[in-house]
């Protein structure tokens, strides 16, 4: 009996033993790996959303824009003759003695219906005598130049087939910054070349200056080869024309500008129409803020278009904006520069109605506004001429003169005038209007010299001499 007591007693002592080892040993080392799970420090911020392929494949998946691009973009060869000048046989043999030769350049352009009109840049035909268009799918054509823009470097032609396939515009508008965008075009004479980028920047002045146009900005491959090429969208969308690159060897390093598709829309509309560009205007003087000209008129902010001065009896003045009032929208898109004015301004009509908002003493105000039409007229000297506002007259301290808005004539680009400058007098006739330098100059011409006196960028007067 005692060897029984003993025995059990013994078996609970070692039960009791092995389960104390089990709770002091065993469950204290899980629950302290438990532990350490479960209070180990969030370094980073990490989101609870699913991240598969599906999602990633998404938002950059550029098939389907470049499959219904790359067949509506052809490739542009314009043929252009040339003459070397050589005074010495010109001298025996007359001025229409020198050698003439043939020039090749190569560019991209965009089908816009199937009825084959093709919008380009202007700088890829300009002076072309002949327009080979070459497809996709390697049929050729005879293009015909339909018009042309040199402000926005803008041209539309044509070519003879039906059933092509063609992009469609997009509002341009409507582009956000680190948007993706595609560039479709022949860069090198490579055809059917896509790359991809995003919106760098909207509303470019490539010059720094008023008088250019309101670019969009992409880091998308752009080289020669592509000027006249597509910006699109990720639907295949034509949101521009790719025009221009920023380099100092001439190949893309990294930033590349188109003409927006609103813009080159209009153009090509009025180029169908009217056979030229017509342009609006609000009927206002002024120049974009920034920080320093805001701290001078005391204001307290620091982007629009101050308004200096209001055109009389233009959409503007009869709408009731004032001088000192501060433009920040047109139809609700936002104006920060003088380029985001301008560039909305060139894809509208004369006619249409805006709705401008300013800024008068810190209160917004609202203005239904027709848009005018800019008058100009083009010189038979190649000149496009714009009469002068009292304000201009005033800031070149004139008390008359006519502005060059456009500069066609060879010899007057080689000698260096350019837009802005301003003639004022012909003959030493003082001008007043452009109509009076047309007058003077249709008067004069073949019969004898004519003098031209203008003043330059600098405020400096230059003197040109037509025999």
């Amino acid at each position: 009996m005692k060897k029984i007591i003993s025995l059990v007693f013994v078996s609970v002592l070692g039960g009791i033993i092995t389960l104390g080892s089990y709770l002091l040993f065993l469950k204290e080392d899980n629950q302290n790996v438990v532990i350490q799970t479960e209070s180990k420090p969030e370094i980073f911020k990490t989101s609870t959303a699913s991240s598969t392929n599906f999602d990633i494949e998404k938002t950059t998946d550029f098939k389907k824009a470049a499959k219904e691009t790359v067949d509506a973009v052809v490739h542009v060869k314009n043929t252009s003759v040339k003459t070397v000048r050589d005074p010495y046989a010109e001298l025996f043999y007359g001025r229409n003695s020198g050698r003439k030769y043939q020039q090749i350049g190569t560019g991209s352009g965009v089908i816009i219906s199937s009825d084959g009109y093709i919008i380009t840049n202007n700088h890829v035909i300009k002076d072309a005598s002949a327009i080979k268009i070459t497809l996709n799918n390697r049929k050729t054509y005879t293009a015909n130049l339909i018009g042309t823009d040199s402000k926005s470097d803008i041209a539309l032609l044509k070519i003879d087939a039906t059933d092509l396939p063609f992009v469609t515009f997009a509002n341009s508008d409507n582009l956000q910054v680190g948007e993706w965008v595609l560039a479709v075009g022949n860069p090198y004479n490579l055809t059917s070349t896509v790359t991809a980028g995003i919106i760098s920047a909207k509303g470019r002045d490539l010059e720094g200056n008023n008088i250019h146009e309101s670019f969009i900005q992409t880091d998308a491959a752009v080289n020669p080869g592509n000027s006249g090429g597509a910006l699109v969208n990720t639907r295949g969308e034509l949101v521009g024309i790719n025009t221009a690159i920023s380099s100092k060897t001439g190949s893309f390093v990294g930033y590349s500008f188109a003409v927006p598709s609103n813009i080159a829309k209009k153009v090509i509309e009025d180029l169908l129409e009217f056979g030229n560009v017509q342009q609006a205007i609000l009927g206002v003087n002024g120049g974009e803020l920034n920080g320093n000209i805001s701290r001078k008129l005391d204001l307290q902010i620091t982007e629009g278009f101050y308004v200096s001065n209001v055109v009389k009896d233009s959409g503007a003045d009869i709408a009731g904006i004032k001088a000192e009032d501060i433009i920040i929208k047109l139809n609700e898109v936002n104006i920060k520069s003088y380029s985001d004015l301008s560039g909305y301004l060139n894809s509208k009509q004369p006619g249409e109605h805006l709705e401008v908002t300013v800024l008068r003493k810190a209160k917004e105000l609202k203005f239904d506004v027709t848009l005018t039409k800019k008058e100009l007229n083009k010189s038979v000297l190649g000149l496009t001429l714009e009469n002068l506002s009292d304000t201009d007259l005033k800031q070149y301290k004139l008390s008359s003169g006519v502005k060059v808005s456009g500069v066609e004539n060879q010899d007057l680009l080689k000698y260096g005038v350019k837009n802005g400058y301003i003639i004022t007098s012909v003959n030493g006739v003082a001008v007043k209007n452009a109509n009076d330098v047309e007058r003077i100059i249709s008067s004069k011409l073949n019969k004898e010299t004519i003098r031209i006196e203008m003043v330059n960028l600098e405020g400096e007067e230059e003197r040109y001499i037509f025999r």
